[in-house]
């Protein structure tokens, strides 16, 4: 199919921005490539600490320096239940590997928190430079060049896009990404909002409230709403990392078991030398990064990765920024309702044609570059599938179903749900910033009201629970970029501003923080920037100042005569406590560096 116009200029103008960076980040990659086994250059010392504690099979191999052995980087921890069912991946992985002639070892593991348990939490403050622990945390799991290649299993939230950083730093291995699947669906996404609604009126009490938080989230697996960990397994199979088909296969199955295997297939395929050599910083170019920008927006998915997106890109040597996305996102049909898009679950989506079926109409609609490598071959058409066994037991692939399942889930190119991705680019006297409008009716993507003005989430909730917000209002919620502290979510405060909705008021979100990836149906313009931590505009902005958010135009304003906004003073907040418990003290020198939320909100990734 001809590509659509409008991403072969976005395509032309990021490849025209990043041939300095992108030629260096090669240059670099190719000269750290090697045909043979990596550990053949260790000293004999070096190479016998490599394998004091394998087996005597797995010894006698990896002291012959010819067979491949692969790094495993693990996410590992069994309080998450995204990550719990690796606790078994890495003996089926030695397992695997030693029957196609080659070995595995597990090099390293990465931190794994969960923004569901920290949300609204001191430790939320961590969640976002978590990230970038990842990825140093991969680049010191590889650093001893024991490895050919390399499996990462991660699933949630800045952990998947941690381990893709750190693969990219070592980008000379090739690289597959190992899901485990998502959990059973548990109580409908309706049901679950409805009792946190009710806890935030007084209607439901705290045992209530937890019964259905568990009713959930409830088992092993991927919490199955459709925000940022979800969000990252699509983006995997967008951008050919994963085996196909294998985003939302459910752990503990024959299946899931299957795919696992093939991935250690996949990393030996692509080893240097071996049938079609891949490192994973070659095949992770501008193409690449922009047929995962088109798989966010075709799904609805968390805006938490306009910051993670440039922040990998950058990792490639790709400078990617909010303007690509902005341009994407108005060609891009939305063809996914899962929530807080819609009713569904990634388990229902899945059943209506997962993301084979998306990946299908985009490439048949000439929006995604179809002629990109992949872990498993050459072009994204080898994703428009459904994986599943055979008679025998194997591992096998159907193509994706010519139509959905569920049209009020998973729609055609030819019928979306609405003719744009649902991602903007927010631009006026505040700054720049992103908004979702994916789950926000038409009706509300424009909002004139006054500014109430809050410096931590905590007083917003406090100022609905004493009853004093009131009319329509644009709460204002700053110092809650990466250099204030950290730009933590701030998604507790949706279940208030949803009521204050509900009520019939008109409201807005207007913060440098984050929301997640289930943001909802009421307009959020975030990670404004520069944010007012760093003297941004919205450090400028007063209780009363009416502001004018309008998603459709584009445009975040505020209604204050430019002598009078440019003469005031820049409002301050103690940012002391920020250091203070949790950790956060140790982190102090990531806020001190943090890039604005614009260029990835962390420490720069550098080729």
């Amino acid at each position: 199919m001809t590509l659509h116009p409008t991403l072969i200029a976005v395509t032309e103008r990021v490849l025209a921005r990043s041939a300095a960076s992108r030629a260096a980040y090669l240059a670099a990659l190719r000269s750290m490539i090697r045909a043979e086994p990596r550990r053949s250059a260790l000293s004999c010392g070096n190479l016998a600490h490599g394998f004091a504690a394998c087996g005597a099979g797995d010894k006698a191999a990896l002291a012959g320096e010819r067979s491949p052995n692969i790094g495993v980087v693990t996410a590992y921890n069994d309080m998450l239940s995204a990550h719990q069912p690796f606790e078994g991946y890495p003996e089926r992985l030695r397992a695997s590997a030693r029957a196609r002639g080659a070995t595995a070892q597990v090099a390293g593991g990465v931190p794994a928190m969960c923004d569901g348990v920290t949300q609204g939490r001191p430790g939320m403050e961590l969640s976002l430079f978590s990230r970038d622990v990842i990825a140093m945390s991969t680049a010191v799991a590889l650093s001893h060049d024991m490895f050919d290649a390399a499996l990462y299993l991660g699933v949630c939230d800045k952990i998947v896009p941690g381990l893709l950083i750190g693969a990219l730093s070592f980008g000379h291995l090739p690289g597959v990404f190992v899901p485990a699947g998502p959990m059973p669906s548990g109580i409908s996404n309706d049901q679950k909002a409805a009792v946190r609604k009710a806890f935030a009126k007084g209607e439901a009490d705290r045992a209530a409230l937890l019964a259905s938080e568990a009713a959930a989230y409830h088992s092993p697996g991927t919490c199955t709403f459709y925000g940022t960990a979800n969000s990252n397994q699509v983006l995997m199979e967008f951008m050919g990392l994963h085996v196909p088909g294998g985003t939302f296969v459910a752990p503990n199955t024959a299946l899931r078991a299957a795919l696992t295997d093939a991935a250690v297939d996949a990393a030996l395929r692509c080893r240097p030398g071996a049938e079609r050599p891949r490192p994973i910083g070659e095949m992770i170019d501008e193409r690449v990064i922009l047929n995962g920008v088109v798989g966010l927006l075709a799904t609805g998915g968390s805006t938490n990765h306009t910051l993670h997106l440039i922040a990998i890109a950058a990792a490639a040597g790709v400078q990617l920024d909010w303007q690509d996305m902005d341009a994407l996102s108005r060609v891009v049909p939305l063809l996914a309702r899962a929530y807080p898009n819609g009713a569904a679950d990634v388990n229902q989506l899945n059943a209506a044609g997962g993301p084979g079926f998306l990946i299908r109409e985009l490439l048949d609609a000439g929006l995604l570059h179809g002629d990109v490598p992949t872990i498993w071959g050459q072009g994204l058409r080898d994703y428009a599938v459904e994986a599943h066994l055979d008679a025998d037991g194997a591992l096998a692939w159907s193509p994706a179903p010519a139509e959905s399942r569920d049209i009020s889930v998973l729609r055609p190119a030819s019928a979306p749900f609405q003719a744009d991705g649902g991602l903007r680019l927010l631009q006026g006297p505040l700054g720049r910033c992103v908004i979702k409008t994916s789950a926000v009716e038409p009706s509300r993507r424009s909002v004139l009201a006054p500014a109430r003005i809050f410096h931590s989430q905590e007083d917003l909730q406090a100022a609905f629970d004493r009853g004093e917000l009131t009319g329509d209002l644009v709460a204002v919620v700053r110092f809650q970029g990466p250099r204030a502290n950290g730009m933590p979510e701030l998604h507790g405060l949706t279940p208030a501003l949803s009521i204050l909705q509900d009520r019939g008021q008109r409201v807005a979100l207007v913060t440098d923080g984050r929301m997640s990836g289930a943001s909802g149906k009421v307009p959020a313009a975030i990670h404004i920037s520069p944010e007012a931590a760093l003297g941004g505009p919205l450090a400028r902005l007063r209780d009363g100042d009416l502001v004018h958010l309008d998603a459709d135009a584009g445009r975040l304003d505020v209604l204050v005569p430019a002598d009078e906004w440019a003469a005031r003073p820049l409002a301050e907040a103690d940012l002391s406590a920020n250091s203070i418990g949790y950790g956060r003290g140790i982190f102090s020198s990531m806020r001190a560096l943090a890039a604005p939320a614009e260029r990835g909100g962390g420490l720069l990734p550098t080729p």
